[in-house]
């Protein structure tokens, strides 16, 4: 089924399924009906309406996960709108993301006020500040604003138009705002949902910031295509999110390898998995293999790997809520039936199949960088989303990921892309985080060496984790050197900060 816009889908869904729980938000104990969605959304699309925002204008939202922060969305999908999402765990680079996107309207919640107050003079398109949790300084009360609205007039919205702006991580550069049209991702959800085989019995629990693209496509979209129920958290507690997961019987539960390394060690000390639960759709970084092989054989949950970026409204690859072997196990998954996947070389030609080089498709994607012309060409080019990963396939048509095209270390003249390394050192029981960087080499240029983190209460020393390297890669495919540190830098959407690491690195 085709869906046009989020709003039609909401809509469709809550025609069918009226009384069917769509959201639950876990802080608050608080839920919304499909039916009560469509009903908040137009009460939502009146007030902006009443404060002069129309087709094309940004509503920037600043705020923690909850109920209002989704109704904002689908109120400003409704007519037009697009949601200009700003990560908390951004929060002090706000001006940056107001000046590029320009919102009209910023909602938030009350505890960014400071923040916001400081950079007023920095965001002169903003005309209208709406706190959540009630009126402030300089701020109407959002609710109030939402109870006493009108009606918005019926706007004419197509797939092709803009909906959703988020952020990239910023692990690689400064942050782009990749806009997002209804369309696509509307299709690609419907694909992730297919592949992850959900149903409207499922229920997920989200603990994932909206203002990341990765919520959009494989947690809200898929929930309403499917009529199933969608459960956030404000704030992460592992312990709170286990016990709703447990009680509510949530069966997806779609995060990053950082919260699954805090849900296994959890499951551990309770001596269960949560009781429904079945699967784990994982995004934002590289899964460790022992982390997913541990998942299956401890708590018989599928850990499923994806790969996709702020820019592709859905992914290049998915993995199966099955059990993998062999050189599957490692592997993403293959392409969806949405887009179309090739790996290229420098002069966009497909390379024959185990060749590396870099991960392209078409088929649907980001409109482009929100004023970043420049950078949406050399992203867009022939056709082709050209996403700067590297990566093989193998005969089955899985993808397997190789790094980032800047995460390569150039040795002798010799790439290495870093995660057949990484992988290497997961495989030790004490080891964390780790991330194999270029060491500056007056000879070869560059060398590799890893940056290790320790799990709690673990211990090794860096002479035993090289040697543990050593004995699965051999001498000639291992990092030269180890550094352990106390403390893994982390982006906010849970990936490594190789920049942070590369720059320490370089003494910059």
């Amino acid at each position: 089924m085709n869906f046009m816009t989020f709003n039609d889908m909401l809509r469709r869904t809550a025609m069918l399924l009226p009384d069917k729980t769509f959201i639950h938000w876990v802080d608050r104990d608080r839920s919304l009906t499909y039916a009560d969605a469509v009903e908040q959304s137009e009460k939502v699309a009146g007030a902006l309406w009443g404060l002069g925002v129309r087709k094309g204008d940004r509503v920037g939202i600043f705020a923690h996960n909850g109920l209002d922060y989704f109704m904002a969305m689908f109120g400003a999908y409704r007519i037009g709108a697009i949601s200009c999402h700003v990560n908390v765990l951004q929060a002090e680079d706000v001006a940056y993301f107001a000046q590029n996107a320009t919102p009209k309207v910023l909602i938030y919640t009350h505890d960014m006020f400071p923040l916001i107050d400081a950079n007023r003079p920095k965001m002169p398109s903003i005309e209208h500040y709406l706190c959540m949790d009630g009126e402030q300084e300089g701020a109407q009360d959002w609710n109030a604003v939402v109870a006493s609205a009108g009606s918005a007039p019926e706007v004419e919205v197509s797939a092709d138009d803009g909906a959703h702006l988020s952020y990239t991580s910023g692990s690689s550069g400064a942050p782009k705002g990749a806009l997002l049209p209804h369309g696509a991702p509307a299709r690609a959800s419907h694909c992730i949902a297919e592949r992850l085989q959900m149903t409207s019995s499922d229920v997920t629990l989200g603990a994932t910031s909206p203002a990341s693209s990765y919520g959009l496509v494989v947690n809200l979209l898929p929930c309403i295509h499917r009529g199933a129920t969608m459960g956030l958290m404000s704030r992460w507690n592992i312990g709170k999110a286990w016990e709703d997961m447990d009680a509510r019987g949530v069966t997806l539960f779609p995060a990053n390898p950082l919260l699954f390394d805090e849900l296994l060690t959890e499951c551990r000390k309770r001596g269960r998995k949560p009781s429904a639960l079945r699967a784990c759709p994982s995004g934002g970084a590289p899964v460790p293999p022992e982390l997913k092989k541990a998942f299956l054989e401890e708590l018989n949950v599928y850990l499923v790997e994806s790969y996709g970026q702020s820019e592709l409204g859905g992914f290049v690859a998915l993995g199966y809520p099955k059990e993998e072997s062999g050189e599957q196990f490692t592997a993403i998954g293959p392409a969806l039936p949405d887009k179309e996947v090739r790996i290229l070389d420098e002069n966009d030609n497909e390379v024959p199949n185990g060749e590396p080089g870099e991960m392209c498709l078409r088929g649907g994607f980001m409109i482009g960088y929100w004023d970043m012309p420049e950078k949406t060409n050399e992203a867009l080019r022939n056709g082709w989303l050209h996403t700067g990963d590297m990566g093989r396939m193998d005969s089955q048509g899985y993808i397997h990921m190789l790094g980032r095209w800047s995460e390569r270390i150039v040795s002798n003249g010799t790439v290495i892309f870093p995660r057949t390394m990484e992988e290497a050192f997961f495989s030790h029981p004490a080891v964390q985080y780790v991330a194999v960087i270029g060491k500056p080499d007056a000879g070869t240029g560059e060398l590799p060496k890893a940056v290790v983190s320790l799990n709690d209460g673990q211990t090794a020393t860096e002479k035993e984790l090289l040697a543990h390297a050593v004995s699965i890669l051999g001498e000639k495919d291992s990092p030269v050197a180890v550094e352990i540190i106390a403390k893994m830098p982390m982006t906010p959407t849970g990936k490594i900060g190789r920049a942070q690491l590369q720059a320490r690195e370089k003494g910059e």
